[in-house]
């Protein structure tokens, strides 16, 4: 159906920099969790800081359950996390007063940290964000173009895309999605549903911000524009582009926007509102069954900018990477912008 695999949107700057390989081992792709507030420790939550390998979160949630004798619902998690990386994050259990299980028995992968407790189930999207350490391996490339591209990167950012794994393999998220909304393949599983719903919604917000990277307006404000504030979901309908606009741009203390598809319009007007419509009425049937689904116009940042980027050379050919990003916001768009890199956990390429 979409014609285009999720990690061909175009780059910024073309070629990439470096040729690398990413994920040669799962140590090689690390992230950790950043809660937005203090865990109280009483409430009859059970929460578990998991280090887990070779698991993805929903993985991880049905084998705690099973082991804390709860339901699947009764287990909560704020994201979902891929399996090919080393990964430290948090789970909720509804244990009431009941004692915590022996979690020796937990599937290989799983490595309980902490337990605490908390008053409060952790619900889905509750971070402030992630820390990641990426390792890159068999780089080749300038290492001093290198460094300028990444000061860069620091003052302007990376456009904002939803990654690879989103669409699942060879983004078939997205077919199952449009098969999903026609009512040829009922879904029954609460999880999955919730997996195409959020592919069908990142393919058009991707789209929309593939034209905008290819016009050079990804990270400008445009007449129309809907503008995020940084680090929150609030945003509102710029009017005139002045100078104290152009300054928080500069500043990184708004974003242009991009639309997480729903019912009813998108608060982006003119030429912006335009070519949010023309995506939409590309992908008609992506379109019209998110907005049955139920789900709000939501607005997503066009612009990443990630904090406190560190590069480091290991050696010659090995490469660090150190940085956090807000919640929902992915490593690998990130890296693309820096290598064309061979994924060697998942198989994927950056650039077909």
């Amino acid at each position: 159906m979409t014609g285009v695999l999720p990690w061909q949107w175009p780059r910024t700057a073309l070629p990439p920099l470096l040729a690398a390989r990413l994920r040669v081992r799962p140590e090689d792709f690390l992230v950790e969790e950043e809660l937005p507030f203090t865990l109280t420790g009483a409430g009859e939550h059970l929460w578990l800081r998991i280090r887990k390998r070779g698991l993805n979160s929903e993985q991880v949630a049905v084998a705690l359950g099973r082991a804390a004798g709860v339901a699947r619902r009764d287990v909560g998690y704020a994201g979902m996390k891929d399996r090919h990386a080393e990964t430290i994050q948090w789970f909720s259990l509804l244990l009431g007063q009941r004692p915590a299980p022996d979690w020796r028995t937990l599937p290989p992968g799983i490595e309980v940290l902490e337990v605490t407790r908390h008053a409060r189930k952790l619900k889905t999207g509750a971070l402030s964000g992630n820390r990641f350490v990426l390792v890159l391996r068999e780089v080749e490339g300038d290492p001093d173009a290198l460094a300028q591209r990444v000061e860069a990167v620091r003052q302007e950012g990376v456009p904002n895309y939803f990654g690879e794994q989103r669409f699942g393999r060879g983004g078939e998220n997205i077919e199952r999605a449009a098969a999903m909304f026609s009512g040829n393949v009922p879904v029954a599983s609460r999880h999955k549903r919730g997996l195409y719903l959020s592919s069908a919604r990142s393919l058009i917000f991707n789209e929309v911000l593939a034209r905008r990277v290819q016009d050079a307006s990804w990270n400008r404000l445009l007449d129309g524009e809907t503008v995020v504030l940084d680090g929150s979901r609030s945003f509102f309908v710029a009017g005139q582009i002045d100078a104290e606009l152009i300054g928080r741009l500069a500043r990184h203390d708004i974003h242009p926007s991009g639309p997480l598809w729903g019912k009813g319009e998108p608060a982006s007007r003119g030429a912006v509102r335009a070519l949010e419509d023309q995506v939409a009425a590309r992908y008609a049937t992506l379109a019209t069954g998110l907005a049955a689904a139920g789900l709000a116009q939501e607005r997503r940042a066009l612009r990443l900018v990630p904090r406190e980027l560190e590069v480091t050379w290991l050696d010659d050919a090995t490469l660090s990477l150190r940085f956090g990003l807000p919640a929902g916001c992915y490593a690998t768009v990130l890296v693309r912008e820096l290598a064309e890199y061979q994924d060697v956990g998942t198989g994927a390429p950056a650039e077909a």
